[in-house]
Formats: C-alpha cells, sequence, structure tokens
C-alpha cells in the first residue's frame, strides 16, 4: 500500500513538474477595451475609446502601454483613415516615453503604417528613419488589418494580414513599452484586439 501511494505521488510531481517546464507564455490583454486605464499620451494627439477602440486625432502623437518589457511579442488590429489627408502611423515596441509636449519620436524601434509612401506598412523604423524594407504592401486606407510583431533578442519579425513582411537584426533598443503613433492632423489612427506576450 505505501509502495503504491508513493509511487502515485511521484507520478502527480513530475506531471507537475514537466507541466511547468512546458508551460508557454500566454496573450495579455493590454487594452481593457473601456478607456484609457494604463496608458499614458505625450504630444498634440487626442486619444479616446470610441465603440471599443483606441481612437487617435487631431495631430501627431503617441499613447504608451505601461507593460514595460524586453523579450515581447503583440498583436492588433490596426486601421488608418487618411480623410482625404496624408496619414500614417505607426506601432512601438521596445520605446522610452518621450517627454510631454515635447513632440519628439520615442526612441524606440517602430513596425511602419503607411499606405502611400514608398516606407510602408511593416517597414521598420528607428526615431524618423526607415531601417528596413517590408516585402510587400499588403494594406489599404480606411481598411482594418492585424498586424503582429516578435523581438527576441535583436532578431526582430513583422508580419502583416498574417505575411511575415520583415526580418531584421538589430539590437539598438533592448527594452522598453509599446506606443500606438497618431503622426499627423487630419487623419484617424484606429486600434482594437491589442494583446502581448511576455516571451522570457
Amino acid at each position: 500500500m505505501k509502495t503504491t501511494t508513493l509511487r502515485v505521488l511521484l507520478c502527480i510531481l513530475v506531471l507537475i513538474g514537466f507541466g511547468s517546464f512546458n508551460t508557454k507564455p500566454k496573450w495579455i490583454s493590454l487594452f481593457n477595451g473601456k478607456n484609457l486605464e494604463g496608458w499614458s499620451t505625450s504630444d498634440n494627439a487626442t486619444w479616446e475609446v470610441k465603440d471599443g477602440v483606441i481612437t487617435g486625432t487631431d495631430g501627431r502623437g503617441h499613447l504608451y502601454a505601461n507593460p514595460f518589457l524586453k523579450d515581447l511579442e503583440i498583436k492588433g488590429e490596426l486601421r488608418i483613415s487618411s480623410q482625404g489627408n496624408s496619414a500614417n502611423g505607426g506601432l512601438y515596441f521596445s520605446s522610452q516615453c518621450a517627454c510631454q509636449g515635447s513632440n519628439a519620436f520615442p526612441q524606440g524601434y517602430e513596425a511602419k503604417i503607411c499606405n502611400s509612401q514608398d516606407a510602408y506598412t511593416g517597414w521598420p523604423w528607428k526615431p524618423g528613419t526607415p531601417t528596413g524594407k517590408a516585402s510587400a504592401l499588403l494594406t489599404k486606407d480606411g481598411e482594418w488589418f492585424p498586424m503582429r510583431v516578435q523581438a527576441i533578442g535583436s532578431t526582430i519579425k513583422i508580419w502583416v494580414k498574417d505575411q511575415l513582411v520583415m526580418t531584421q537584426i538589430d539590437d539598438t533598443y533592448n527594452e522598453g513599452h509599446f506606443a500606438l503613433q497618431c503622426h499627423n492632423a487630419g487623419m484617424i489612427f484606429e486600434a482594437r484586439n491589442l494583446y502581448y506576450k511576455k516571451l522570457k
């Protein structure tokens, strides 16, 4: 009887240890769908929540999420609408918050969102400057699309509409915040279903 009990306990301990060892990072919601609790702003844009969607208007600005991560993954659905004007935006990661009112680009990486310039959606940028090229333009003005970014060590990958459009090796920034960018007045930036993973 004692031998059987010991075997059962040993099996349970092995299963617990095996399960813990194989636990994979889970997606965590970055946005509660109701308000901007856990987010902070800089620059001139107006950020608000409309019908469960984060919306940026009225000029250049950045909206920062609280998590401060090193190895990471983020995904969400995004849309920019030109409203007859120029329009672009970005999904930032490993970025430092710019000073309130500075109108400066965050020090970090940006996955570009743009449908009308040579440096279009999926191109990687560092403050104000493209540093690589996406393999295809897959987005349109006023259209929702999924984007996913993964940064592990110095390897950065960007997916647009579930298609890998860019892989880059860069170790300039290795940790920081996520941020959304509305680039200029006259356009609308929107984001929903935002989730992230802490990979290490």
